[in-house]
């Protein structure tokens, strides 16, 4: 076959970038009926999926109804679909995983039955629990609500962004009323009820439709329904011209809380004569089209699930994930994490390694009389954060603290904004970040005095300073005092703080553009190999695959004959196994457990084995929007510890899903083979 007759450009070589987003999601869901994990985790995916879906909902979709009401109909760049196109596309694949869900839910509601926990209905409560339901009610519901009627002189009211509301029809003297009544987000979604043996769950939404007459005394209540809308917070971020970012971002936030709705759902299981006229009331109020509108047979938002699982986590002892201790490195008993990085680089596996580490790094050099300057990029921390509490305590003891907090981190623009300012209050130089870029990356350095005259040391990885999401997330790095590498990460954060353009780095590759060049240049080079060696191997894990570039790339390298193998947890616009275009490539995903969140990047090189780890994705926000890091493993003992990670990823045939040259996901079984679960094997190696 005649390669250059190909035109790479072919839609039908990709997957829409929303689309597979979508078939991710159904990859969490389906974890919820996988048999291998606990009946609380099952819950905790359920909730998940409804997260994810509620995000992509205020970023993804919002964005394209935006282009679409703006009249922009530029189309994606891989199948070439308008706007329009998408959100039809989008609207028939998750009504479908929406189905699947709820399907799901209803599963794990007759598994919990089993177990004498019982999700009732108000109307199936006997005496003694609807006693005990009128007592929540009084004490504890009616105090915090607050019904809106709707007419000439109440105007429809203010939907609040993921809020459960009542639809209410009334009448009074024959003449029909409207009321809306919204659950406030501070009072309990739901309500343990305890009766013999067994426990029962009430939603606070069923007890209100009980009492509803209470609400409305002197009107008949004919019936209700619950609705939730999903607003826009894909608003667009006005950053030239602004003296103050952090002002600029407080502002972004109010406005964020009023944008436009994009979905709508209805809970049908309440629907009566007039449910389709109610529906298209509300879609004409909020703009909305059919399309937007999700009716549902079951209870709105799951992501309540996470909660009511914690709170059974008493009651059902084995249903969770047994607990395991990430494993602090034995090493460390005897010496202190400088002592260790002076002799060799350490490499650190989360959560399977401990972050602890990573914490040391930073509370040692702040009791370290010799420590001159300490600088952090920080994207998301937690809320009591050790990184946050020592950096202001290095600055109020003199130490230069240089603390990068991007503000336009999505949904923890106002964490980030609080962080900032007790930083600054503190004495800490603190900087934003860089003019319509996200700073992404992830770097610690520190500047000591010693006997030689100055010496770095630094933390570079793939994800977060956060301590909480590092026991959940998998993630990647290395403390190191390489000259080359600790230099490189000391002009970074200088170009970060002063003027000067990008530096020319021994071993970093920083994006915007030059991450995806060097990408480039190593896949041309695995390319030039394999013609005159025949041995081309090409593996990389990350989280999504987007960035057209790379893809068309890829596919050149699976003509050439490369092996190209694909450990993408999430979107993955590429579609392998197609002949005379991507039969070399193949593509796993994996949810499992763990937020597989590291991303590396290894080529075989003819045996030299180019290895890195970075805080981007193959994406092209990651490649061109972003100021991200791309790092070498250096160590021959460490690159050789990473590759068999990333083959024991390859093997796993438990919790894989592998991607078809149809596009479709299907999941890996081991068959006669010995079962493998990537994540298990790691947490036992540990």
């Amino acid at each position: 076959m005649q390669y250059q007759s190909i035109d790479l450009h072919n839609p039908k070589y990709y997957q829409n970038r929303e689309l597979s987003w979508l078939d991710f999601n159904e990859r969490v869901l389906a974890e919820a009926e996988d048999s291998t994990n606990p009946l609380l985790e099952k819950l905790t995916f359920l909730s998940i999926g409804s997260s994810n879906s509620d995000e992509f909902f205020k970023v993804r979709v919002a964005g394209l109804q935006d282009q679409l009401k703006l009249g922009v109909d530029e189309t994606d760049t891989k199948k070439q679909w308008s706007p329009e196109k998408q959100l039809e596309e989008i609207s028939k694949r998750n009504k479908d995983i929406v189905r699947y869900q709820y399907d799901l839910y209803n599963q794990k509601l007759a598994e919990l039955a089993e177990k004498n926990i019982l999700f009732k209905h108000i109307e199936d409560l006997n005496e003694s629990e609807l006693h005990q339901t009128t007592a929540i009610f009084r004490k504890h519901i009616k105090p915090a609500i607050t019904p809106f009627g709707v007419d000439a002189y109440r105007p429809f009211p203010h939907l609040n962004d993921g809020v459960i509301h009542l639809f209410v029809r009334l009448k009074k003297s024959g003449s029909p009323f409207i009321a809306i009544l919204p659950v406030p987000l501070l009072i309990e979604r739901f309500h343990i009820l305890e009766e013999n043996d067994k426990k029962i769950i009430l939603f606070t939404e069923e007890i209100l439709f009980k009492f509803l007459n209470e609400l409305f005394t002197g009107y008949n209540v004919e019936y209700s329904f619950t609705f939730r809308i999903t607003r826009n917070a894909d608003l667009e971020l006005k950053e030239e011209g602004a003296d103050d970012l952090l002002s600029v971002i407080e502002d972004y936030l109010l406005k964020r809380k009023n944008g436009r709705a994009v979905r709508l759902e209805v809970d049908v299981r309440t629907a009566s004569s007039t449910f389709k006229e109610d529906v298209t009331y509300l879609m004409e109020e909020l703009d909305l089209l059919k399309r937007d509108v999700y009716e549902i047979s079951g209870p709105l938002d799951l992501t309540v699930l996470s909660d009511i699982a914690s709170q059974l986590k008493p009651t059902l002892l084995t249903e969770s994930f047994q607990k395991f201790t990430p494993e602090y490195p034995s090493i460390l008993n005897k010496q202190t994490v400088y002592e260790l990085s002076e002799k060799q680089d350490i490499f650190l596996h989360h959560p399977f390694d401990s972050f602890q580490p990573v914490i040391d790094l930073v509370r040692q050099a702040v009791e370290d009389p010799n420590t001159i300057a300490i600088k952090q990029t920080l994207y998301r921390v937690s809320d009591e954060s050790p990184f946050i509490e020592a950096l202001k305590k290095a600055a109020r003891k003199d130490i230069q603290v240089t603390v990068l907090v991007e503000l336009k981190a999505r949904f923890d623009e106002a964490n980030n904004v609080h962080w900032a300012k007790e930083l600054e209050e503190s004495g800490a130089h603190i900087l934003y970040g860089i003019k319509n870029l996200k700073t992404h990356s992830k770097a610690t350095l520190i500047v000591k005095k010693d006997h030689r005259g100055f010496k770095r040391y630094a933390h570079l990885g793939t994800g977060n300073y956060n301590e909480q999401t590092a026991r959940l997330y998998t993630d990647m790095g290395i403390i190191t005092t390489n000259e080359k590498l600790t230099q490189d990460v000391a002009d970074f954060f200088n170009y970060l703080s002063g003027y000067s353009k990008q530096p020319i780095y021994n071993y970093l590759h920083v994006s915007p553009f030059e991450m995806r060049d060097s990408f480039i240049d190593n896949i041309e080079k695995e390319i030039t190999l394999h013609k005159h060696y025949g041995n081309g191997h090409i593996i990389a894990k990350m989280n999504s695959l987007t960035d057209k570039k790379m893809i068309i790339k890829l596919f050149e390298a699976s003509q050439a004959g490369v092996k190209v193998d694909l450990i993408i947890r999430g979107i993955c616009c590429l579609i392998p196994g197609i002949p005379g275009v991507s039969e070399n490539i193949k593509v796993h995903s994996i949810v499992g457990r763990f937020l597989e969140h590291s991303r590396v990047y290894y080529f075989y090189q003819n045996g030299n084995k180019e290895l890195y780890l970075s805080s981007a994705d193959m994406m092209t926000r990651n490649m061109i929007k972003r100021v991200e890091l791309a790092f070498p493993i250096i160590e021959e003992k460490w690159k050789k510890y990473v590759i068999n990670i990333l083959k024991l990823y390859m093997y796993d045939n438990t919790k894989a899903w592998i991607l078809g040259a149809d596009g479709r996901y299907t999941k890996a079984v081991p068959n006669k083979a010995k079962p493998v679960c990537s994540q298990n094997q790691l947490i036992n190696y540990f």
